[in-house]
């Protein structure tokens, strides 16, 4: 086929393929075409960088069906809008399941939104997050009866939780944290078999937790409200629960002895929990990665069966009431991360199998009542970041073996009968070392110079002797230093403003400002002393009179003067 005869039919082609491709580019309804068009013109943001040539499927924000048939969502999240007139322009779009407006400035839904979209019954998804929102829950969201998920969360929401939310039966995400909702948490939530996640956290909710709200939960986030009461005794137990959340509330009375064996995550801190913990809960618990009591009421002991959770990672039980000796079964935790004890009354030593928690980047045994020294087996926590044994009753020197833990940041030894001198510390060390409020004895290492990025340094309160070097005063990077109560002496070196340093209490140091001077000095600067002395006060005498001759010459001038005046004529004729 010639050149010529080839060219006809594609000349033919390229006809066709420019009359039709506003079709291929877009098959959106006329109608569909024409409210996206309008939403754009609307909004008119240059956040949103639409193109209006191009087929609005290919927007930013905007998915379609296959084929570009339909519009099903649209995420105008992050975009700073404030006005919500663009809303009910969105429900035009019948074939609307998902609506993200997180992110925004919006303050008001209007009610031309709530109402029209029920009306379409379509929509699945409604995400009006993170948006300054005030007033109560619109009870016509409850006429969307396809909704799966809602996100209200961090507005300024009020009001309670209204009975209707019963009606979306197809409810599966219900997100109403940060808010200002207050009332009860209704029983009608425990009635949506659908519903997997409920996040109600920093809100005002107070009474019970409704009984059965759990049964079909697998996620409950209830934290930081003011809840009271006790903890349902079946509220832990259903098969498809993972994470619980009811820390920072006023529950009381004791632990649920039955757990999901699916639990993951168990956070209980900051309540009025008391009893012990029971012995046996969490025994076989597989799954259990983080458990938080802290800041509760509980006694008693640490349950050893905890050794047993081998997939915990981090395990709070801070700031109770807990006694006994800590049990070496938690050595076993080969995957955990953090450990805190601090401020309960534990006894005994440190365990050695302590060290052998290879994953451990943080451990907090402090305000104890632990005694013994400190395990050389330690450095072995190759990993640890934060370590912290103040307020206990340790004693013996600091192992040396702590200089090799090269990843420690922070290290808290204060407030134990710690003795011997200042061993090497690791080079890491950046946000604290505190030694202070022990009896440890010597000078202040020089082996300190090399802690080049530490912030905060704490001696005082022991029998440290010497100097202070004058590196301390060149270490950039310290911003406190502490040495008050010790017996050092010499000149205090001069530390840069930015520098909080207390040196009282160590009598024999002498202020960089003092003349520091010899005994012979002294016998000279006294004699040089006196003879100043003599010299000062002849001359002030002779100061003194001098003013003296120069007052009487004056004042006879002055009384001359007057006597030389003329006298008047009324003087004169007496």
């Amino acid at each position: 086929m010639s050149m010529s005869e080839l060219g006809t039919p594609l000349l033919h082609f390229s006809l066709f393929f420019c009359l039709f491709w506003p079709m291929v580019f877009s098959a959106l309804p006329s109608n569909q075409s024409k409210t996206m068009i309008t939403l754009y013109k609307l909004l008119n943001s240059t956040e949103l960088s639409w193109d209006i040539t191009e087929d609005p499927c290919s927007w930013k924000g905007v998915t379609c069906s296959g084929g570009n048939s339909s519009v099903i969502a649209i995420s105008l999240s992050g975009f700073y809008l404030s006005s919500s007139d663009f809303l009910p322009l969105l429900c035009q779009i019948d074939s609307l399941r998902s609506v993200d407006l997180s992110n925004n400035d919006l303050t008001s839904i209007p009610d031309g939104f709530i109402k029209r979209c029920g009306e379409n019954g379509g929509l699945e998804l409604l995400n009006l997050s993170r948006n300054r929102l005030q007033g109560e829950i619109p009870d016509h969201i409850m006429d969307y009866r396809n909704l799966t998920l809602i996100d209200l969360s961090v507005n300024k929401l009020s009001g309670s939780i209204p009975d209707r939310i019963g009606d979306l039966s197809k409810l599966e995400v219900l997100i109403l944290s940060s808010n200002k909702f207050s009332g009860a948490i209704p029983q009608v939530i425990s009635s949506i078999a659908t519903l997997k996640r409920f996040a109600a956290n920093q809100n005002n909710f107070e009474g019970s937790i409704p009984s059965g709200i759990t049964t079909f939960l697998k996620n409950l986030d209830l934290s930081y409200n003011k809840l009271s009461g006790s903890i349902p005794s079946d509220m832990l137990l259903p098969s498809t629960m993972e994470t619980v959340d009811l820390s920072y509330n006023r529950l009381e009375g004791s632990l649920p002895s039955k757990i999901s064996q699916s639990m993951v995550r168990l956070r209980l801190g900051s309540n009025y929990l008391n009893g012990s913990i029971p012995s046996g809960a969490f025994g076989t618990h597989e799954k259990l990665m983080y458990l938080e009591l802290e800041n509760n009421r509980f006694s008693g002991l640490v349950p050893p069966d905890l050794g047993s959770c081998q997939n915990l990672l981090l395990l709070n039980l801070a700031g109770n009431n807990l006694s006994g000796a800590l049990p070496g079964e938690l050595g076993s935790l080969s995957h955990l991360q953090v450990l805190k004890l601090q401020m309960n009354k534990l006894i005994g030593g440190i365990p050695v199998e302590i060290t052998q928690l290879q994953e451990l980047l943080s451990l907090n045994i402090s305000w104890n009542m632990l005694n013994g020294s400190i395990p050389p087996a330690i450095s072995h926590l190759q990993n640890l970041v934060n370590l912290d044994l103040q307020g206990n009753h340790l004693s013996g020197v600091i192992p040396n073996s702590i200089e090799g833990m090269d990843s420690l940041l922070e290290l808290q030894l204060g407030g134990n009968q710690l003795t011997g001198e200042i061993p090497r510390m690791p080079t890491t060390l950046q946000i604290a070392l505190n030694l202070s409020t022990n009896i440890l004895e010597g000078r202040i290492p020089d082996s300190l110079e090399s802690l080049a990025a530490l912030e905060v340094l704490d001696l005082s309160n022991n029998k440290l002797t010497g100097k202070i070097p004058p590196f301390l005063a060149e270490t950039r990077s310290l911003i406190r230093l502490l040495l008050s109560n010790n017996q050092l002496s010499g000149i205090i070196p001069k530390f840069g403003p930015w520098v909080t340093f207390d040196v009282t209490g160590n009598k024999d140091l002498i202020n960089a400002r003092t003349p520091v001077t010899s005994p012979k000095s002294v016998e000279k600067g006294r004699s040089i002393a006196v003879a100043l002395v003599i010299g000062f006060a002849a001359a002030a005498l002779f100061a003194v009179g001098v003013v003296t001759w120069l007052a009487i010459s004056v004042s006879r001038r002055y009384y001359r003067v007057n006597d030389e005046e003329p006298q008047s004529a009324e003087d004169l004729s007496q």
